[in-house]
């Protein structure tokens, strides 16, 4: 089965999102990581928040939390979020940028936005991956 690591700077929203939705959307046909260059405390609190609403999903109670790029495993697909700044790399078979802006401190209706245009690309790459 095939690794993708969702990788964004501070690793604590859309990379979190995708990797929530990635296991519980297409853990049939890949593993989800997602990790970045630094880290934050916790995960953003409106992502989980909006998670736990829209599907139900409890990022937290799962045990994700903000990870550097040398906690995960080796993978083969990377997939940058978007980043405003230089994006992290890591070695891979194969990569991609979702261009997705970043919705920290603003309101739900661009988390909401976000998270639904996540759940599209998590379901092209698991057709595509599939």
């Amino acid at each position: 089965m095939q690794k993708v690591a969702f990788i964004c700077v501070h690793n604590s929203c859309r990379s979190q999102i995708a990797e929530a939705l990635g296991r519980h959307l297409a853990s049939d046909v890949f593993e989800s990581y997602s990790a970045g260059t630094e880290t934050k405390p916790q995960i953003n609190q409106d992502a989980v928040r909006l998670m736990k609403q829209v599907h139900g999903i409890d990022m937290e109670a799962e045990g994700q939390h903000s990870k550097l790029l040398s906690d995960i495993p080796a993978v083969d697909v990377v997939i940058t979020m978007g980043c405003n700044v230089a994006c992290p790399s890591l070695p891979c078979q194969w990569r991609e940028d979702w261009g997705l802006e970043d919705p920290t401190g603003k309101p739900d209706e661009v988390f909401l936005k976000t998270i639904a245009r996540i759940e599209e690309r998590i379901l092209d790459l698991k057709a595509r991956l599939g």
